[in-house]
């Protein structure tokens, strides 16, 4: 999968042990519109999707953490792989954080599924929006976050506007 940028913040000890957390990611775009995940209680737009479990294939972390925070069924025939990026950086620990985020373009089915949320998704209020690129930018940059990464928000609004430049919207 195409490397679409590397956030690496070159603040860690390259000698130091590595904590890899792959994740993967949904891109439904529909009528100028993304269908993102809102944070009600700390303002941020994410994409649906998360982390993968042990041994699973990075289509399928994608397709269940979709149902799981958004409610959305992806519907297999339509994934297709956008990119992936990386990012780098020294956690509190000490050692040195490396998630590749894969992406990948889809649609869904019209019937929402019952959510599994985790129990900080639930805490934050996660809600499915379906929003234009530049509200989800806007928020993510400007608002106050809490204890969010800004890494991780900022990620976000580059994938969203590399999204804008391909044409996508």
């Amino acid at each position: 999968m195409r490397l679409l940028f590397e956030l690496d913040l070159k603040d860690y000890d390259p000698q130091a042990p590595v904590y890899e957390r792959p994740s993967a990611r949904a891109l439904i775009i529909r009528n100028g519109r993304i269908a993102m995940v809102h944070s009600l209680l700390y303002h941020y737009y994410k994409f649906p999707g998360g982390g993968m479990e042990a041994g699973e294939a990075p289509q399928d972390a994608m397709m269940r953490e979709t149902a799981e925070e958004a409610g959305l069924q992806v519907i297999p025939a339509s994934i297709a792989p956008y990119g992936r990026v990386r990012r780098i950086q020294k956690r509190e620990q000490g050692d040195t954080f490396l998630q590749d985020n894969y992406y990948f373009l889809c649609d869904v089915l019209d019937e929402l599924v019952e959510r599994k949320l985790d129990e900080y998704e639930d805490r934050e209020r996660f809600t499915l929006e379906w929003v234009v690129p530049a509200q989800a930018i806007e928020e993510n940059r400007t608002m106050d976050h809490g204890p969010w990464d800004p890494l991780m928000l900022e990620r976000e609004c580059l994938v969203l506007e590399r999204l804008m430049e391909e044409g996508y919207f």
